[in-house]
């Protein structure tokens, strides 16, 4: 059974994603404030953090920022916003998923399942990656450049996975988001993924201006390019 921690201040949705939650035979957990949640986080563990952005003593973007400083967990923002830096700043600041308000409870049920079944793919298979000076340890969700921990966010985590674990083979943009995101949100376009790709470049890369591990093929995509 996954646990759930669900940061939601409005009361009405509050019943109606209880509800929901129980009857898919998730076990979940309430919090109305920023401080309920981080009382909650200090002592307990969840399989996913559903959080609202709005809250009446803070964001849901806080509590994303603080989860991120020593947890992988799955997170799947809701907000009424549908503004774009919004939503690439939810993702960048480790955001998995993002789903805007008023949303019917199926959708957001299945993009739930599908990132639950994401995260459990991501650390069933190998336990170990290792390429061009770059480690990752699937199972501590931890990766190493030259045995010196790089600071990634969730979705940089994921996206180095998956080229990692693809050798060499060209990956199209669809088949990336498709991979980390599903691509039922409308919010994930080829700027999102431009955006990551840029930002984990700057971390992984000796010359960012001149990548040499994540290579861009013209009009293709992208490709690990394996260099030892």
């Amino acid at each position: 059974m996954s646990k759930i921690l669900l940061l939601e201040d409005d009361l009405s949705l509050i019943n109606g994603l209880s509800f929901a939650f129980k009857k898919q035979g998730f076990e979940l957990e309430i919090a109305r404030t920023l401080q309920e949640a981080n009382e909650l986080w200090a002592k307990d563990c969840y399989d996913l953090l559903v959080l609202d952005v709005a809250l009446p003593d803070g964001s849901g973007f806080d509590f994303c920022q603080k989860v991120r400083q020593t947890s992988k967990v799955p997170i799947i923002f809701l907000t009424a916003s549908d503004e774009e830096i919004s939503i690439i700043m939810g993702l960048d600041i480790g955001g998995d998923d993002y789903i805007t308000k008023p949303f019917k409870l199926g959708v957001l049920m299945s993009r739930i399942n599908a990132l639950l079944r994401r995260t459990k793919d991501f650390s069933s298979t190998a336990t170990e990656l290792q390429s061009n000076g770059i480690q990752v340890f699937l199972l501590q969700g931890q990766a190493f450049k030259k045995g010196q921990l790089l600071d990634l966010t969730a979705a940089e985590y994921k996206l180095l996975c998956l080229l990692m674990k693809n050798p060499n083979v060209v990956l199209n943009k669809e088949q990336i988001l498709d991979k980390l995101w599903d691509c039922e949100g409308n919010y994930i376009d080829s700027s999102t993924l431009t955006v990551y790709m840029r930002r984990l470049r700057i971390k992984i890369e000796d010359n960012p201006s001149e990548p040499q591990r994540i290579l861009t093929v013209r009009r293709m995509g992208y490709k690990w390019n394996v260099m030892d």
